[in-house]
């Protein structure tokens, strides 16, 4: 077995008072700081003579709170400048498909709608026609139904309106067609987190995509599970949205996503 590297324990200790105002809502007096941090008052001082020095952190004149300073920030920002949905999710993707034991693809908005960028086929792939560079529809996809309930309507509205007419021509049940039938299929999207089709772009297959989120709360990346009927778990509280869903929340944080916006 590895040895556990050897650190500066302080260091360690020292950043419990970072992460507490990282996590805050807002600046902290040196008490509620301390107890955050499970240090007393005394000992979370000393630090933070220390980070005030490093411009890590900094303290009103007026309320004596302490917050985040701009060293803090220049490094958040330097990180985030760094990170690239894409390739976070590329070196993901693969242990989540053996966990999940069903095929998984990434997502991204392109110039004509969902595009798929990634596929990572599972033991149990199942046979679909579907390529790298295909744009999913929006009403019939899990895929176009996750973007479509979380990107800017503005962006959409063409590629909704036409798709909304073609449903009513094809007169299909399982797709809107009017407004008030979209409004409702994206409110619930929205409301479990997750998009689902079951049945409704192949015959014989279920998928669900779970958003995820970039550190301004927008849309950057779907996260696609896919397979056949009787074999996904299709329930919106089984193993296959939770997984994919706890999966989406981690990447979203992980791009610097607020708890808001990956709820």
């Amino acid at each position: 077995m590895n040895k556990a590297r050897a650190g500066i324990q302080s260091v360690e200790v020292g950043y419990t008072l970072l992460d507490a105002l990282a996590r805050a809502s807002g600046p902290l007096m040196l008490r509620d700081l301390a107890g955050s941090a499970g240090m007393t008052a005394a000992k979370a001082h000393r630090y933070l003579v220390s980070f005030q020095r490093l411009g890590l952190v900094a303290q009103d004149a007026g309320s004596a709170r302490y917050d985040l300073g701009p060293a803090a920030l220049k490094l958040g920002l330097a990180s985030l400048e760094r990170l690239d949905a894409v390739k976070l999710a590329r070196d993901r993707v693969g242990p989540l498909a053996m966990q999940l034991g069903h095929t998984l693809a990434l997502a991204v908005w392109g110039n004509h709608g969902p595009t798929i960028v990634h596929w990572e086929e599972s033991a149990l792939a199942v046979t679909v026609n579907l390529r790298l560079g295909d744009v999913m529809p929006l009403l019939s996809s899990a895929t176009g139904r996750c973007f479509a309930a979380y990107l800017q309507r503005d962006a959409l509205a063409p590629m909704l309106k036409l798709e909304l007419v073609t449903a009513r021509k094809l007169a299909r049940p399982d797709l809107p067609h009017t407004a008030a039938q979209l409004d409702a299929l994206l409110q619930e999207v929205r409301q479990h987190g997750i998009a689902r089709v079951i049945d409704t772009l192949l015959p014989g297959v279920a998928a669900f995509c779970a958003p995820v989120f970039d550190c301004d709360g927008h849309m950057v990346l779907g996260l696609v599970a896919l397979g056949s009927v009787a074999t996904v778990d299709t329930r919106w509280d089984g193993d296959v949205a939770g997984t994919l869903r706890a999966a989406a929340v981690q990447w979203s944080n992980d791009l610097g996503a607020s708890v808001a916006s990956v709820q």
